[in-house]
């Protein structure tokens, strides 16, 4: 059996990890309007975990895709999304809005 001390000291390892992870995540605002991605090219730090943060303020759905980074997610007309993307390498990665895909283009840009 452990005591008190060793649960609470193994307990504040734990939180501290998790806390310590929470920090080394990126955070992006992006939004989406009448078929284009406002910012249109976004940067974060590489080996970092990005979370994409997407509020789409067109009336339709849109569906945020990057082949490059295996995600795609649908996003419902005047709402919001998050889009969590893995660390990456540096390197430009495309994305975009696959019901506008001619048009509706952005980049993030990892260093």
């Amino acid at each position: 059996m452990f005591s008190k001390s060793a649960v609470l000291g193994i307990a504040a390892c734990v939180f501290a990890a998790v806390a310590a992870q929470a920090q080394q995540t990126t955070e992006i605002q992006l939004s989406y309007k009448d078929k284009k991605f406002d910012p249109a090219e976004i940067s974060a730090p590489a080996s970092t975990p990005i979370v994409i943060k997407l509020k789409n303020l067109d009336a339709k759905a849109m569906e945020f895709e990057s082949k490059t980074l295996k995600v795609e997610k649908v996003v419902a007309g005047s709402s919001d999304a998050v889009i969590n993307v893995r660390a990456q390498k540096p390197g430009r990665y495309e994305f975009f809005d696959e019901y506008n895909e001619k048009v509706a283009r952005g980049a993030l840009v990892v260093k």
